[in-house]
Parts: structure tokens; sequence; C-alpha cells
């Protein structure tokens, strides 16, 4: 099976661009396959900082909702794949920079919320709409980037905030066109790159270290919730209305 990226190396940055169409949603070895590859780009020492983009129509619609519809199971391999993905971009030793564009959902959240920087084109929009998908997840990176309170709006109402909206509440470094995303990214990546390699990943693990709390944690707290609802029968009326594409109507 083809790998759901392209990766490269110049000048110190390696550059991770997702690419599995239409909308790069990963099944369970899509993730794992991702994870292993950013923890590997971390221990590559050619690499000094890291861009994470994609190709398609937005950078990530989150997990393969028709796999985990046709093998309710495979939520536990979802959970670890996600896990280790997110883990890999926040642990890593070599700061890594998320360049956003169109919808970031989900897994798409995971990443972002994870990430050292992040760049968004104008049409970047981030949204949590597990709640109608018969999940949960994605809350403690996402209160990473935004505050509690609209953390739980968009939580509680699944509805999205756009690019300008994430640049005012401090989670975006900027905001540019969609042609200018790519271009923007290798230029921050670039002044990373020529600064000390032994330098950089000191201030990385600092920061790290000085977090509030211990995100990988509390994501895990999060994903037992995941599982839970993954016993009920609103999760499953919910999967089986997103996957038929109607609404889902409950007592």
């Amino acid at each position: 099976m083809s790998k759901p990226f392209k990766t490269s190396i110049e000048s110190g940055i390696a550059e991770m661009i997702l690419d599995h169409p239409p909308v790069n949603a990963f099944d369970s070895a899509g993730w794992f396959a991702i994870a292993a590859e950013i923890d590997a780009l971390g221990e590559n020492d050619a690499v000094r900082v890291i861009i994470v983009a994609a190709t398609g129509k937005g950078f990530c619609a989150g997990v393969d909702i028709k796999e985990l519809a046709a093998q309710p199971d495979k939520i536990v391999d979802i959970n670890k794949g996600n896990y280790e993905t997110f883990r890999a971009i926040h642990r890593n030793p070599k700061p890594v920079i998320v360049a956003l564009h169109s919808f970031v959902l989900g897994g798409g959240i995971g990443m972002a919320g994870a990430a050292d920087i992040l760049i968004a084109s104008e049409c970047t929009r981030f949204g949590v709409p597990e709640i109608d998908r018969g999940a949960m997840g994605g809350g403690a990176h996402l209160q990473r980037m935004f505050p509690v309170q609209k953390v739980r709006y968009m939580y509680f109402t699944g509805e999205f905030i756009d690019a300008q909206e994430a640049y005012r509440l401090g989670a975006v470094e900027r905001v540019v066109p969609r042609e200018e995303l790519l271009p923007t990214a290798r230029e921050i990546a670039g002044k990373i790159a020529d600064k000390s390699p032994a330098m950089v990943k000191l201030a990385k693990e600092a920061l790290t270290g000085i977090e509030d709390g211990n995100l990988e944690d509390k994501y895990r707290w999060e994903q037992g919730f995941t599982l839970e609802a993954y016993t009920m029968s609103d999760s499953q009326k919910s999967r089986d209305a997103f996957v038929n594409k109607r609404e889902a109507s409950f007592d």
C-alpha cells in the first residue's frame, strides 16, 4: 500500500505533504505511517525543522469514518494512530511548522494543536464536528490553540471558525493567500534552520516542558470517552447518518 504523503529534505528543511485525495482522511494504517515518518524526520541529522502541509481540497478531514462504519472495532487502532501522530509532532526534537488550508477537522485539529508554529491560508476553517459523528477527542489540542470557552462553543455546536478568527485568538502566526502558504512556511523554516541545531533542540525541549499539563495524557483521557461513545446507540446513529449523508435523529 502506498504511503498517504510525500516527503522531501532540502537545506535542513523537511517537508511532509499529506496526499490522500479527496479530503486527506486517513485510515488507521495511514495514521501510523504518518507518525512513523515524523518520528524518523525528527531523528534525521539532515533535518533541522519540519513542515507539514497538504495537497487537495483541504488540510485534513480526520479519520476515515467509512472504515469505522464498516469495522467499529478499528476505533482502538485509529485512536492509537492519532495519538502517535500528534505525539510525534508535539514531542519531536525538531520544530514543526504546520501549513493549513481549507478544512482542518478531527485529526487535522490534533496535528495543528500539536505543532510549534501554524501558518494558514485565507480559506482555512477549523472545526470539531465530533459531536455530530458520534465520537469525542480533539479538545486537548484545540485548547492548546484557543481559549477554553471558545473550545467549548466549537465542541458543543460543531460550528467552525475561520483563519482570521484563529489569528485574532493568537493560534496562527500568519494568514496568507493559498499560493503563498508553502513559501511562507519555508521562509520561517529557513530562519529556524539557520540557528544552532543544538540550541533549537534545547529550546524545543524547554518550551514543551513548561507547558501547563501533559498534552499526551490529556488526549489519552479524551480518547477513553471516544471509546465510551462508541458503545452508545446515538454514536452509531450519528456515524450511519454521516456515511449515508442524511440527518441523524435522536429521541
